[in-house]
């Protein structure tokens, strides 16, 4: 309700704005504007976010704007319940990747916000160094959660998920989430940092305060359950 109530007050705001022509709402307080890959992220990005699920267009534009090297794949099903729609494939973000990787673009989208807007600047504040190569376990999958052999379908089955298992600092220096994790060092503080940003961008973030499946690596999703652990 209190969402709805803000919303609501801004379009109020932005109406008022544009009939009066006396001020002008920034795009970041406006939920009719589309969000900008340099906008720091506030209260409305979640919302915005969530928008490009029905607006793949938009989201396509979104992309265009950002590092990402991808590729669009077209619609495919697998298997029952796995399969991509809307998905892009990614030879690179704004760093190396090793390994190209398919996503939905609502989520190669997240994480292209998340480098820019959490990543970078975690990275240059604590370690004294930007990231060269994000190190990650893979995509898509056709599988259940955990890999069981019943149950619902995982993220990773329509591509809506990335495993991320580390970070390479400019001079080669490694950083791994299996490894680092723990502790006080600089490492593991960037490691939590970069963990609890992840949540202004994707839905589910998993990280080894999960569960023992996640002690080596971040699972980040723009799934239908909200769920930052």
């Amino acid at each position: 309700m209190k969402v709805l109530a803000w919303l609501l007050l801004a379009g109020g705001l932005a109406a008022w704005a544009a009939h009066g022509r006396l001020w002008t709402l920034p795009d970041r307080h406006n939920p009719w504007a589309p969000l900008a890959f340099d906008e720091a992220p506030g209260w409305l990005t979640r919302y915005k976010l969530g928008r490009l699920q029905a607006q793949p267009e938009a989201c396509r534009a979104l992309l265009g704007t950002t590092p990402l090297e991808a590729q669009p794949l077209p619609d495919r099903d697998t298997a029952d319940g796995c399969g991509f729609r809307d998905a892009v494939r990614i030879r690179r973000t704004a760093v190396e990747v090793g390994e190209p990787f398919s996503l939905t673009c609502p989520a190669a989208v997240s994480l292209a916000l998340w480098e820019r807007h959490v990543v970078q600047p975690q990275a240059l504040a604590l370690l004294g160094t930007p990231v060269r190569r994000l190190e990650h376990f893979g995509s898509y999958a056709c599988r259940n959660v955990y890999g069981r052999e019943a149950g619902r379908r995982s993220e990773h089955a329509t591509a809506n998920a990335l495993d991320v298992a580390g970070f390479v600092l400019q001079g080669g220096r490694r950083i791994t989430v299996a490894r680092d994790w723990q502790g006080d060092a600089p490492e593991a503080r960037f490691l939590r940092s970069v963990h609890a940003g992840a949540c202004l961008f994707f839905d589910g973030v998993l990280g080894p305060a999960y569960n023992r499946a996640h002690a080596d690596h971040f699972h980040l999703d723009r799934g239908a359950y909200r769920l930052c652990r």
